[in-house]
């Protein structure tokens, strides 16, 4: 008889103090990693690299960026789609979210600073800087492991130096009575790797390939891994990027960070290794970038699976 039990993400510990890539253990945190990724495209990691000092400055700093005049705010614009500031849409009122382009960059974080606070703010530019720095430790350490576990190390140590750091920071508001309680709708990523951190307030929904909705737990210190669309063209179709929205319900405001990863200057190639009779080559080679600009046409807007309209075989 089928359990009728909710479906959990798997939960693994990727606690620096405990990784050394020499260790037996490590080959069985690959393992783990993989079949997460294969199985669900998402998993939640336990990760220490983030203490809970800079937790709690990194929500503070978020809360006075939110508290900034409107006119303020939509200064950070992107030739990227999606990639400034994003807010009063009719389509998803609750969300609001701006974003810090080459965030691992002292350069990246001062530009966001000064346009935000021309007379400065120096504790948000530190912190934001800290915490991007220490996530994208942990998407490489997550990428590495998926690297090992397929055999092409070689070929990830090229994306790795291609590899650049969106910080999104996101807020929803509570809902007005029940009926409005749509935070985000329903889509899965554009980038290459996805890394969420959470505050307290629930409304992350992921849903599993039988098409049941996964609500995840945000308790700190837990991030939560995602693949995008870009890792799973680059993965052959191994790991899919799974679909996921934010349902928001109670009284009370929802913040949350995103670290997005994407490769810049550098064609996406399908390593020839994850190519054979089991899994023929599906996706053509396709650049990060100009994918997220097809996924903004009508075309990319209408299609059920965009990267696969966009660079599929």
């Amino acid at each position: 008889m089928k359990s009728m039990t909710q479906p959990k993400l798997p939960v693994i510990d990727l606690s620096v103090k405990n990784l050394n890539p020499s260790s037996s253990s490590w080959i069985t945190k690959c393992d783990e990693v993989i079949s997460a990724l294969e199985e669900h495209g998402c998993f939640i990691a336990m990760y220490d690299g983030v203490s809970q000092e800079l937790h709690d400055a990194i929500f503070l700093a978020s809360g006075d960026l939110f508290d900034l005049p409107i006119e303020v705010k939509v200064l950070n614009t992107s030739d990227t789609p999606s990639h400034g500031y994003v807010g009063q849409e009719p389509i998803v009122p609750l969300y609001e979210g701006l974003g810090i382009e080459n965030a691992t960059t002292a350069e990246g974080a001062e530009r966001f600073t000064k346009l935000m606070w021309p007379s400065g703010n120096e504790s948000f530019c530190k912190n934001a800087l800290m915490f991007s720095k220490a996530v994208a430790e942990l998407d490489q350490i997550v990428m590495r492991m998926v690297a090992k576990s397929y055999g092409i190390e070689e070929r990830y140590e090229l994306l790795r130096r291609s590899t650049t750091y969106l910080l999104r920071f996101i807020k929803y508001l509570r809902p007005q009575g029940n009926d409005q309680n749509l935070g985000l709708v329903p889509h899965t990523d554009k980038s290459f790797m996805s890394i969420l951190h959470q505050q307290h307030v629930k409304g992350l929904e992921i849903k599993t390939k039988d098409g049941q909705w996964i609500e995840v737990d945000p308790s700190p210190p837990s991030f939560i891994v995602m693949a995008g669309d870009a890792c799973m063209a680059w993965s052959n179709g191994r790991i899919e990027a799974p679909c996921h929205r934010v349902m928001m319900q109670g009284n009370e405001d929802r913040l949350s960070l995103g670290l997005f990863t994407f490769i810049r200057d550098l064609k996406i190639e399908i390593p020839q290794e994850l190519v054979d009779e089991g899994h023929p080559l599906q996706f053509e080679a396709f650049d990060n970038y100009k994918y997220i600009h097809y996924y903004y046409t009508d075309e990319g807007k209408r299609s059920k699976c965009p990267i696969r309209s966009y660079c599929g075989i």
